[in-house]
C-alpha cells in the first residue's frame, strides 16, 4: 500500500511540474458525475471514480471509469479530484470522513468542488484544505443534467487563478463556458446569484402563466409567444418547473443565510421561496423533509 501511494504522489508531482493533469477523480457518479466522466474519457483523460451506490459504479465502469472503494483511494490515484455530490453533509463525508480525501493529502493535490454549497462554507473549506497542502478550486456547475450529458456545462469558478488555468483543459471536456470569478468562495457567490435569478424567473413564470390561463389564454400558446418577447428567460425556455426543482429550497436558504451574514435585506427572496414551495405542492412534487413535516402538521 505504501509503495502504491508513493508512486501516485510522485506521478502527481511530475504532472504538476509539467503543468499536465491526466488522472482525474470523480466523487459522485450520478446524473452529473457519470456523463462528466464519460466526456473526460473521450478526451483522453484517465478517470478514477467513487460512488456509494453500486448501480452508479456499475454504469460508470462500463464507460471505462476505474472504480475505487473510497474517496481516499480515488484521491491517491488522481492529480485532480472533482466532487459532484448534492449537499454540504456529503461534501464533508467524502473529504473528512473515514477514508475521505483528506487522508490522501499531499502537496500538489487539487480538489475541485462542483457541488453547490454556501459561499462561506467554500471559503472555510479552502482554508482547512490549504493546511493539508490541498488546493481547492470552487467550480459550482450550472445548466443541469442535460448540459452535463451534452458536455455544455457552465462553470462559475474560483480559487488560485494559476491552478484554475492549469485545470481548464480538464474542465473543457465537459463545459463550454468557463469563468474565473476570484478567490475560493466567489464561484459559489456566482452560483448563488444565478440560482436566485433562476428561481425568481421560475416563480414569475408560474404566476404569469396561471394569470393568463385564468383570463382565457392557453398556457402553451402563451409560452411560445413569450419566447419572442422581453419576458423571455432560460427558466421558461428550458421548463425549469418540470425538473422536479429538488434544490430550490436549499438554494434559497443559502441566499437568505448569506444575506444575513452581510446584513442585507432581500424581501423578494423570501417570497420566491414560498412561491416555489406552492408550485411544488400543486404539482405533487416532494418537499425537503423539514418542510414536509411542517406542512403535514399545520
Amino acid at each position: 500500500m505504501g509503495t502504491g501511494h508513493q508512486r501516485s504522489e510522485n506521478y502527481c508531482r511530475l504532472n504538476m511540474n509539467n503543468n499536465i493533469l491526466k488522472n482525474i477523480g470523480i466523487l459522485g457518479l450520478g446524473k452529473m458525475g457519470e456523463p462528466m466522466a464519460g466526456h473526460l474519457i473521450k478526451h483522453g483523460f484517465s478517470v478514477i471514480g467513487y460512488d456509494p451506490l453500486a448501480q452508479a459504479c456499475e454504469r460508470s465502469a462500463l464507460l471505462g471509469v476505474s472504480i475505487q472503494s473510497s474517496p481516499q483511494l480515488v484521491a491517491e490515484k488522481s492529480d485532480l479530484v472533482i466532487i459532484v455530490v448534492g449537499f454540504d453533509s456529503e461534501v464533508e463525508e467524502v473529504i473528512f470522513g473515514n477514508h475521505g480525501v483528506i487522508h490522501a493529502a499531499r502537496p500538489g493535490l487539487i480538489v475541485a468542488l462542483g457541488s453547490t454549497v454556501a459561499p462561506q462554507y467554500a471559503f472555510e473549506l479552502s482554508k482547512k484544505l490549504r493546511k493539508k497542502d490541498i488546493d481547492l478550486l470552487d467550480i459550482p456547475l450550472t445548466r443541469g443534467e442535460a448540459a452535463a450529458i451534452s458536455g455544455k456545462l457552465l462553470i462559475l469558478g474560483a480559487g488560485e487563478e494559476r491552478i484554475f488555468e492549469q485545470c481548464r483543459p480538464v474542465f473543457s471536456a465537459f463545459a463550454n463556458d468557463i469563468f474565473h470569478l476570484g478567490q475560493a468562495g466567489c464561484g459559489q457567490v456566482g452560483k448563488m446569484v444565478n440560482n436566485l435569478i433562476l428561481w425568481a424567473c421560475t416563480a414569475a413564470n408560474d404566476e404569469g402563466i396561471r394569470l393568463g390561463e385564468s383570463l382565457g389564454v392557453d398556457a402553451e400558446k402563451m409560452r411560445k409567444a413569450l419566447h419572442h418577447s422581453s419576458a423571455q428567460n432560460w427558466a421558461m425556455d428550458e421548463r425549469a418547473d418540470l425538473s422536479g426543482m429538488p434544490w430550490a429550497e436549499k438554494d434559497m436558504n443559502i441566499v437568505l443565510q448569506e444575506a444575513d451574514q452581510v446584513r442585507m435585506s432581500l424581501p423578494l427572496c423570501g417570497s420566491i421561496k414560498e412561491v416555489i414551495k406552492g408550485l411544488k405542492i400543486r404539482m405533487g412534487l416532494g418537499l425537503p423533509k423539514a418542510l414536509a413535516k411542517a406542512s403535514s402538521s399545520s
